[in-house]
């Protein structure tokens, strides 16, 4: 496989650098800036305005000022919901740009932009757009001669820390329900990937959001995002990345008892038993893991295929992983692109390491392409054991571990031995055994003969180490929401 050089889509220009607070664009308080890296080249697309304490600082008092102050504390709800359709107009007229855009700064296939990311980011904005004059109590019939009602009330200011696997798409899942209760927001994006985040910022001004209701500070984990979880400003912490990252932040938030909510990792198993459609299935467990470089969250990175169908799917698994199209991005026909940065690299191919000096069969790929970016070939692993680490742990990459299985209760247990949750799949043609696996397995998301199927109305979000809370449909709203109950003595 070789990357080729003819281009059919361009990289846009990049308009936007800098930190927004307050409704406007500066440069940070330190002066400093960092690079982000285009992952095909490995040279620097643009420098970013660097935001740390001083900034965060800044920003929280700006959202806190606009939640108890400016208009959109007293705005109502159907004009928020208004401003929120206005601003998925703005991305629907800038789809080119934001597209190519995303694809330049992440490194994911221009097809994959167009196709996936940004229809859902405009979708989710729409979906919320509008949930926001819909968000009401209840009544309720208590004891005694009073009347009793809840209301639900936006939490107040909001920092959301997002990754950059899918930047645009995360920020659309963090704005839509928050934005949709009356909450304000102060934005980290991943340092990364922080040029769609800034882009889309503009847009913000550009939809006539008031000032502050939406601030955006790029920079660092350890220094803006630390900043953040700790300011006794912010009443909420909303993050998407990883389990480790998110102990950290449940230890710094504790200091304030912020309310949290997280959307981490996995290790999903994706189950393939004899009677499924083995066709669909390949196709299905193909894109269950590769889509994105592998680097999705729920990626189906566990493949557990019943004996007697296993050597027959695995030989076209790894024909059909082996005929991906590894390359430049921005070519129409590029099906996988690089991973995001260095350190992905290094880690992803320290795990097909592991998984080779463990004993796995490496059946196809395994190798880093020569030359500039940061490229792997798509790699499947067999005769891989539940125990090996290429089993355990979350990698993040295009790593695909099958492993074999004789019956429902022992692919059950399996499936259920990991500290992770977030997703799951099981093919099968028997609704019994699809009902059975939805039930026994312990995620927050079953998909039953298809992979990575979302919604913007349906909840997302993990058991055990993969999360607390849910993005997504209703639910995502109590994540920014709090209940208020009053009582009135009737005489």
């Amino acid at each position: 496989m070789a990357v080729t050089d003819t281009k059919t889509f361009t990289a846009p220009k990049v308009k936007q650098t800098k930190i927004l607070i307050n409704g406007e664009w500066r440069d940070s308080v330190s002066g400093k800036t960092f690079p982000t890296i285009n992952p095909v080249t490995e040279e620097v697309i643009a420098e970013v305005a660097e935001g740390d304490k001083a900034d965060i600082d800044l920003a929280v008092k700006a959202a806190r000022n606009a939640f108890e102050n400016g208009p959109w504390a007293t705005m109502d709800a159907r004009d928020r919901g208004q401003l929120l359709h206005r601003l998925a107009d703005l991305v629907e007229e800038n789809f080119d740009e934001l597209s190519a855009l995303e694809t330049l700064d992440n490194g994911k296939p221009i097809s994959d932009s167009r196709a996936a990311d940004l229809p859902l980011v405009i979708d989710c904005l729409r979906y919320y757009a509008g949930w926001a004059d819909k968000i009401h109590g209840q009544t309720i019939p208590v004891r005694g001669n009073y009347f009793t009602y809840t209301k639900r009330e936006p939490t107040g200011v909001c920092g959301q820390i997002i990754p950059w696997n899918f930047p645009l798409l995360m920020v659309a899942w963090k704005w839509g329900p928050a934005l949709a209760t009356g909450c304000t927001i102060v934005m980290k994006p991943a340092e990364q990937t922080p040029l769609t985040c800034l882009r889309l910022g503009e847009l913000v001004i550009e939809a006539g959001f008031p000032e502050g209701v939406i601030n955006i500070v790029p920079g660092y984990g350890p220094t803006a995002g630390d900043a953040l979880v700790r300011h006794p400003g912010v009443d909420k912490i909303a993050f998407t990345g990883d389990s480790n990252t998110a102990k950290i932040i449940m230890s710094a938030a504790s200091q304030t008892l912020k309310r949290l909510t997280f959307e981490l990792g996995g290790k999903s198993p994706n189950v393939v038993f004899a009677d499924a459609d083995l066709d669909a299935a390949i196709a299905g467990a193909e894109f269950g893991l590769f889509f994105n470089q592998g680097q999705c969250c729920c990626a189906g990175s566990r493949l557990f295929v019943e004996e007697s169908v296993h050597e027959q799917f695995v030989e076209k698994l790894v024909q059909q992983a082996s005929s991906r199209k590894l390359g430049d991005p921005f070519l129409a026909e590029t099906t996988q692109g690089p991973q995001v940065d260095k350190a992905q690299y290094d880690k992803i191919l320290s795990y097909i390491e592991k998984g080779k000096q463990g004993g796995a069969a490496c059946l196809t790929g395994g190798e880093p392409l020569e030359g500039k970016g940061y490229f792997i070939e798509p790699t499947v692993f067999a005769n891989v054991t539940d125990d090996m680490e290429i089993a355990t742990d979350e990698i993040f990459g295009p790593v695909l571990s099958v492993l074999s299985f004789k019956d429902m209760d022992e692919v059950i247990r399996r499936a259920n031995d990991t500290n992770f949750g977030l997703a799951a799949a099981v093919w099968t043609k028997d609704v019994n055994k699809a009902h059975i696996f939805a039930s026994a397995v312990r995620a927050g998301t079953v998909w039953v003969n298809c992979y990575d199927v979302f919604d913007a109305a349906a909840p997302f979000g993990g058991f055990k180490q993969s999360g607390m809370g849910r993005e997504l449909g209703e639910a995502a709203l109590a994540n920014y929401t709090d209940l208020k109950t009053v009582t009135m003595n009737l005489g």
